[in-house]
């Protein structure tokens, strides 16, 4: 059976999205591929799983001979994490859109397969409202949509919803209600969260009653007609930014941001003007922002991550050198933090893609592999919370490397130096590392 892992291993990394497969595959019982999956779901090897599980979601059977704990809702949890833990591991923007998407797919899958008896619904919409939530930045209209499904929880029962988590999704639906103008809907919920109300709740309560009836447009006008005599020029353009974002009005939001960066360029307002850009895929303009950003940072932590998002923002225009050089600079600034080696061994595999665009991989090209894993060790030696995402990108990576016939025609010897430059490909001349025969 470990055989058989290892082999499909790489297999699952090429399979589509779609999982309409009835039958376990390779002519597996039910029970061992369900092994299968949930043991590569434990160790958080997600493309295998799906390899193995997939069928469960076209089948949905609701027991497995043998397992006498089988629970189908059980099953489609975790193919929800599944998908929300390749979504984490993906580096393309469009790629990790499309397995949140699919995430939600297995909420909507599971709400058409099981009844209200079945499943706590209300628990079940409300995860697909915080799902929404924590992921709006690749989900499109995302926040819109967590609004969407808090609100279905809310209408099942006001009083469980009101007393999540102390009021705190009580809280950002009233307040959504006010940002959004909507004076019926947040007088209505009002009247019927205030008896469930805690008491920080309770102050929420009041703040929106106060600004339901200081309608944000009026606001505007306002800030607007003194903004040309004001003496505070920069607290009323914060102000109005925010204003302008509540009531949509993105196109003002943004030219008051650039207004705000030309008054103050602090590291705050350079730092909304590269979050703009970066949200219009605008990453020529997001990097100037972000460098300067990074140049402003108030903390080292802040400036290493700073660092990473711009090593990351290269990558996706294909400067792989300078996309190394800022991933060094986060090394630099935290010498134990496992992220910049895993982007630098990211940007090597990139580099491999690259260069052999246009033409076969060779022997000479595979070499870089052995880089790629170096930089994966000194991730894991540094920083023992990466330890998962090395493992799996090993079993990425280790059978595309040169294997023992190529080493053998080219008098490669394992544990001898070698060189990744120009020697190997003009293309690879930026590298100029030196790495070990493996």
């Amino acid at each position: 059976m470990k055989k058989l892992i290892l082999i499909t291993g790489f297999i699952a990394g090429l399979s589509s999205l779609s999982y309409g497969q009835s039958e376990p595959p390779y002519g597996m019982s039910q029970l061992e591929a369900y092994s299968v999956f949930y043991e590569n779901f434990r160790t958080g090897d997600y493309e295998t799983a799906l390899t193995f599980g997939r069928w469960m979601l076209e089948a949905k059977p609701r027991e497995i001979q043998g397992h006498r704990s089988f629970t189908l809702d059980t099953q489609f949890d975790r193919f929800i994490r599944v998908y929300q833990g390749l979504a984490e591991d993906a580096s393309d923007p469009t790629a990790k859109t499309e397995y949140l998407e699919k995430a939600l797919e297995i909420f909507d899958l599971t709400f058409e397969t099981f009844s209200e008896d079945e499943i706590d619904i209300f628990r079940w919409t409300y995860r697909k409202g915080r799902f929404y939530q924590d992921h709006y930045r690749n989900l499109p209209d995302g926040l819109d949509k967590a609004y969407e499904n808090y609100e279905k929880t809310f209408e099942m029962d006001p009083q469980r919803f009101t007393e999540m988590n102390d009021g705190y999704f009580a809280r950002i639906l009233l307040q959504n209600y006010v940002s959004q103008g909507e004076k019926e809907k947040a007088l209505q919920m009002i009247d019927e969260i205030e008896q469930y109300a805690s008491a920080t709740l309770e102050q929420v309560i009041n703040e929106a009653r106060n600004d339901l009836f200081d309608e944000p447009e009026e606001r505007i006008e306002f800030l607007e007609s003194r903004l040309a005599e004001a003496d505070n020029e920069e607290e009323l353009l914060s102000e109005l930014a925010t204003l302008y974002e509540e009531v949509g009005n993105r196109e003002k939001a943004i030219e008051t941001a650039r207004r705000l960066y030309d008054l103050n360029p602090n590291f705050e307002n350079t730092r909304t003007l590269a979050d703009i850009s970066l949200s219009n895929a605008q990453y020529k303009q997001a990097l100037n922002y972000l460098i300067e950003a990074f140049e402003k940072g108030p903390s080292d932590n802040v400036k290493k991550e700073i660092a990473l998002e711009i090593s990351s923002t290269y990558q996706n225009i294909n400067d792989l050198r300078s996309a190394r050089e800022y991933a060094r600079k986060a090394s630099q600034i935290d010498p134990d933090w496992g992220q910049p080696y895993l982007r630098i061994s990211s940007i090597y595999a990139a580099a491999i893609q690259q260069c052999t665009s246009d033409r076969k991989i060779e022997r000479q090209d595979r070499t870089v592999y052995w880089l790629v894993l170096d930089y994966l060790d000194r991730a894991r030696q540094r920083d023992s919370s990466v330890s998962s995402t090395v493992n799996r990108r090993y079993d990425s990576y280790t059978p595309v490397m040169p294997q023992a016939e190529d080493k053998f025609f080219e008098g490669w010897e394992v544990g001898e130096d070698f060189r990744i430059d120009g020697s190997i490909g003009e293309c690879y001349s930026w590298i100029n590392e030196t790495t070990t025969v493996r």
